[in-house]
């Protein structure tokens, strides 16, 4: 798998913005994804030095179509902890 395949798109919630303050960046990554992928990925994307990275499956959710019950796709969440003084630029000011 290609490093720039590993991400998807940063997960800007307002859990996310408040972990912010810990130093740490959440992101939507591949399923086949690692956390040595993971870190390689956003230490080569940002320039960056990571510290840990955590990796959570979020199961997918039962949503209403009509009369139906459909159950969306379960996504895997990297939260990505980051060496004290380091930031990502992409999410500030948000």
């Amino acid at each position: 798998m290609h490093l720039y395949e590993v991400l998807r798109r940063p997960l800007i919630t307002e859990k996310s913005t408040e972990l912010q303050v810990q130093n740490k960046y959440a992101f939507e990554i591949a399923d086949e994804a690692n956390k040595p992928q993971v870190k390689q990925a956003v230490e080569n994307a940002f320039n960056v030095k990571v510290t840990g990275v955590n990796v959570v499956t979020m199961p997918g959710k039962t949503r209403r179509v009509g009369r139906r019950l459909i159950q969306t796709r379960s996504w895997k969440k990297a939260i990505v902890t980051l060496h004290a003084g380091d930031k990502i630029e992409f999410f500030e000011g948000v």
